[in-house]
C-alpha cells in the first residue's frame, strides 16, 4: 500500500472504530474489542474480516514504529468501506459476481482526491495535513460533545420489548457462549428477556474452565456509572442457581470481575445451617489469582421457613439489583418485594481496584447438577455518572 492509500486507510479505520464503539480510538484494540468489531462488520455487510488482522491494524495505526507495515488487501479495505458507507448487505459470492472491482473502497477514496494540476511533490504533504486536521477536528468535536452533554451520552435503558437479534445488536448488546437451544427461548414470555440457569461460572473449578452460556454483554464507556437490573418472580431453589449483574475488564474471564446476584445456597463446608436465598457480591482478581472473594452476603430469607410463612416468597416477586461506581468505590444495593418500585437498600460499599469495560446479564447454576430454571429479566439500565 502506498503512502496516500495508507493515510486514507488510517482515517477509514478510525471512522470504523468511532461508528462501532461511539468514541475515538485512543489505543490498540483488545482481542475482545477486535472480535466485537468484526461481528458488527459481518452483521452489517455480510462480509467477514479476521479479528487478528483488525487487531494488528489497530496496533500499527496507533504506533507506526512498532513493527512492519500492515498491508490489507483491497477486498478487506472494500469491506471496511462498505461498513462505513452503509452499503447494501451482500455475501462473498455476490460480491465476487457483481462487485469484484471493489467499488466502495474507491468510492471512499474519492473524498480525498486533489486537483490534477496540483504540484505532485506537495500532494503527500498536503494530504497528510488534511488527514491530521480531520483527526484533530473529530477529536475536538468529540471532546466538546462529551463535555456539553455529560454522562447522558452513555445512558441506556432496555425494557426487553424487542429481542430480535439485529435490534439487540444495534442497541449495543452481544452474546457470549451462545447456547442456541436456550437462547432461542429468550422470548418465551413476551415483554421479558428469559435466560436460564445453565451450567457454568465466571471462574474455574478444579475440572472446568470459566464459562457463562448466553451471557448478554454490552460495553461500558463511562468511568463512573450505575448499572441496574430488575428480575420478576425468580425463586432459586437448588445449589447454585443464581442470576444478576456481572462487571468485567474483559469477556474472556482472564481479567478482574465483580458479580452481584440473587442466589441459593445450601453448602456450608460441613457445618449445619439452614438453606438460604441471598444477595451475594463476589470479586475475582482474574486468571491466576486464586479463588474469588465474597464481599457481601445478605440473606433474603430461609426457604425452609417459607413453608410456614408463604408471604416470604412475595419478597422475590420483584427483585432489583444495582451497582454504583465512583472512582474505585463500588456501592451495592438491593430492592425486593411486591412493589415494582420498592426502595433500594445498601448492602455494602467497598473500594475495589478494577476498571470494568463490560457489563453482563447472566443466569447460572455453577458446575452443579441443579435443575435448569428460567429467569425473567424485566428491565436494565446503564447510566453514565459524573466522577466525583
Amino acid at each position: 500500500m502506498d503512502n496516500p492509500d495508507f493515510l486514507i486507510f488510517t482515517v477509514l479505520f478510525k471512522e470504523i472504530y468511532q461508528k462501532c464503539f461511539g468514541d475515538a480510538m485512543k489505543s490498540p484494540l483488545t482481542e475482545t474489542e477486535s472480535k466485537l468489531l468484526c461481528n458488527h462488520i459481518l452483521d452489517k455487510t455480510g462480509l467477514s474480516v479476521g479479528w487478528k488482522s483488525v487487531k494488528n491494524y489497530s496496533i500499527f495505526i496507533n504506533d507506526t514504529a512498532s513493527g512492519k507495515r500492515e498491508n490489507p488487501s483491497v477486498a478487506t479495505m472494500d469491506t471496511l468501506a462498505r461498513y462505513v458507507l452503509n452499503a447494501p448487505y451482500t455475501s462473498e459470492i455476490q460480491r465476487k459476481d457483481n462487485e469484484s472491482h471493489y467499488p466502495y473502497w474507491f468510492l471512499y477514496k474519492e473524498k480525498f482526491k486533489r486537483p490534477a494540476h496540483a504540484n505532485r511533490r506537495l500532494i503527500s504533504l498536503n494530504f497528510l495535513y488534511v488527514v491530521l486536521g480531520v483527526i484533530l477536528l473529530v477529536a475536538l468535536f468529540a471532546a466538546i460533545y462529551k463535555i456539553a452533554i455529560g454522562p447522558k451520552s452513555v445512558n441506556f435503558t432496555d425494557h426487553f420489548t424487542n429481542l430480535n437479534e439485529e435490534s439487540m445488536l444495534n442497541n449495543g448488546w452481544f452474546v457470549k457462549g451462545k447456547d442456541p437451544v436456550y437462547w432461542n427461548r429468550r422470548q418465551e414470555k413476551p415483554g421479558d428477556l428469559t435466560l436460564f440457569t445453565l451450567s457454568g461460572d465466571s471462574w474455574p473449578d478444579s475440572s472446568s474452565k470459566p464459562v457463562i452460556k448466553n451471557l448478554l454483554v454490552r460495553p461500558i464507556v463511562s468511568d463512573c456509572f450505575t448499572a441496574e437490573v430488575h428480575l420478576e418472580n425468580f425463586i432459586p431453589h437448588e445449589e447454585w442457581q443464581q442470576a444478576g449483574i456481572l462487571l468485567m475488564e474483559d469477556t474472556s474471564f482472564t481479567g478482574k470481575s465483580i458479580r452481584l446476584s440473587l442466589a441459593y445456597n445450601d453448602f456450608f463446608g460441613g457445618m449445619k445451617r439452614p438453606k438460604e436465598i441471598l444477595i451475594q457480591a463476589i470479586t475475582s482478581l482474574g486468571d491466576g489469582f486464586g479463588k474469588p472473594e465474597e464481599i457481601a452476603h445478605k440473606v433474603v430469607f430461609y426457604p425452609d421457613s417459607a413453608g410456614n410463612n408463604g408471604i416470604l416468597l412475595q419478597n422475590l416477586q420483584n427483585t432489583s439489583l444495582r451497582i454504583e461506581k465512583y472512582g474505585n468505590k463500588f456501592r451495592f444495593l438491593y430492592s425486593g418485594g411486591t412493589r415494582k418500585n420498592g426502595a433500594f437498600k445498601e448492602i455494602v460499599t467497598q473500594e475495589i481496584d478494577i476498571k470494568p469495560k463490560y457489563v453482563g446479564l447472566f443466569a447460572i447454576k455453577g458446575f452443579t447438577n441443579s435443575s435448569v430454571v428460567p429467569v425473567r429479566f424485566k428491565f436494565f439500565r446503564l447510566t453514565g455518572e459524573e466522577c466525583k
